[in-house]
């Protein structure tokens, strides 16, 4: 399940949202040449990335700051930035330009806090934007719940594009995070459920005063968890893929 697009445009142009899309392309590509040396990337990870025991140990509360913006893999990247281009246009509009910066990077630093929380001694270090754009994600929920997003769902060899409502695919995302947090051990490396989960309760949390200065429950009952404006439609049509029939022998 992958989203690809909402219906959900936005009227200004987003920004802060296309900064750090770029700022997180351009510090990814600085270091990408240290993929080809394991050692130096390790050590690399080891010193700008977010080590839960060197935070307990020594106080290294800055590289909750900088993990954000360093990313383990191009896919890693590529996906981060794709979620975070589908849903933080709409929260900057809702936001401004200076409160919704401020708001993603405090999301981003409650998700690394939650993170550190869950493993205090881990040894792994933890880099991504995911924690800040799992926030973004909370706050597009409680603002947007009915907005609909386009997904790609790959069953076996069937693929297909799926409307769904915001709400619907962001509470499955939710759910996957709780349940691989409880289910992982976060001193072992992988996917950062806690710090997904944390930062998407509080991204929810931040835009409350948002929620609460457009009306509140009033404004969902306005828009009925819509959009306050029309939604984009996409065309969906059949691929004309030619059907080749076998030969009898």
């Amino acid at each position: 399940m992958l989203p690809i697009r909402d219906h959900n445009p936005s009227e200004q142009t987003p920004w802060v949202t296309y900064a750090l899309i770029a700022v997180n392309v351009a510090i990814f590509l600085s270091y990408w040449g240290l993929f080809t040396n394991d050692r130096a990337i390790s050590m690399f990870f080891l010193e700008w990335g977010m080590v839960p025991v060197l935070v307990t140990e020594q106080g290294t509360w800055g590289t909750m700051f900088s993990s954000m913006f360093l990313h383990g893999s191009i896919m890693h990247l590529l996906g981060n930035m794709l979620f975070l281009w589908i849903f933080g246009d709409n929260l900057e509009e809702e936001m401004g330009h200076i409160r919704y910066l401020l708001f993603y990077l405090a999301s981003g630093l409650g998700a690394g806090l939650a993170h550190y929380l869950a493993a205090p001694y881990s040894e792994v270090p933890t880099v991504g934007a995911s924690g800040a754009i799992a926030g973004v994600m909370g706050g597009y929920l409680l603002l947007f719940p009915k907005a609909q997003v386009d997904i790609f769902v790959f069953i076996v060899f069937i693929i297909k594009v799926i409307p769904v409502p915001a709400w619907l695919m962001l509470a499955v995302w939710f759910a996957m995070q709780l349940f691989g947090g409880f289910g992982a051990d976060p001193t072992t490396g992988g996917v950062a459920y806690w710090a997904h989960a944390g930062g998407f309760v509080v991204g929810a949390i931040l835009t409350v005063p948002v929620f609460l200065r457009r009306g509140g429950i009033g404004f969902w009952d306005r828009t009925e968890g819509h959009p306050p404006h029309p939604e984009a439609e996409y065309r969906y049509q059949r691929s004309h893929i030619p059907r080749v029939r076998r030969r009898r022998k």
